[in-house]
């Protein structure tokens, strides 16, 4: 499809994409399905008020609680997200999908440019932020900010941010941690 108005298109400015989500009501049935497409093993983390105490949601304060996993394959990590209480973006895509799971957003790193000016560049074309927070690691921290594109794309688009001296909290590891055998009992496994 050619279309004469090319000039019009704004310069790509979103970078690499670094995560692609799939939010669940059952985050171990989506595990299990995601391992037997060897994409796995899995980090499993809660974000709640403890780990991400400061969380905001449509403009407001938020209370969401999510259990978040995260699986490596090559550059691109593969997130699963089921959510537990609270209104999140999560929550309302299993509510307007049926309580059916899918492909929710996607991340990317917007050039490794600094948050407030992804968040300013989202907004001058037109996207606000529907939902961030800040997740705590074992050191550093994570801002993580959707923003609200599902109404124009199809989809969210989020941005992530990482402090440089960021080291992953404590997790369970699901089926077993890298290395281990899967038949053993690791937090999740029944």
């Amino acid at each position: 499809m050619q279309s004469s108005n090319t000039s019009q298109i704004p310069s790509p400015f979103l970078g690499t994409i670094m995560e692609v989500c799939i939010v669940t009501p059952s985050a171990k049935h989506t595990m299990d399905g995601l391992l037997k497409l060897g994409i796995g093993p899995f980090q499993v983390f809660s974000f709640n008020s403890d780990t991400v105490p400061t969380q905001q949601y449509r403009g407001g304060l938020g209370s969401f609680e999510l259990k978040v996993c995260f699986a490596k394959q090559g550059a691109l990590t593969f997130e699963i997200m089921q959510p537990i209480s609270g209104p999140s973006l999560m929550a309302e895509y299993l509510e307007k999908s049926g309580g059916n799971e899918g492909i929710q957003h996607v991340a990317f790193d917007l050039g490794n440019v600094p948050m407030a000016e992804r968040q300013a560049r989202m907004k001058a074309r037109g996207f606000d932020v529907a939902m961030e927070g800040r997740w705590k690691g074992r050191r550093g921290e994570c801002h993580f900010c959707f923003f609200d594109t599902e109404g124009s794309t199809g989809t969210v688009f989020e941005s992530i941010e990482f402090s440089k001296d960021w080291e992953d909290p404590e997790c369970l590891w699901y089926p077993a941690p890298p290395g281990q055998d899967a038949g053993v009992e690791h937090g999740l496994k029944k």
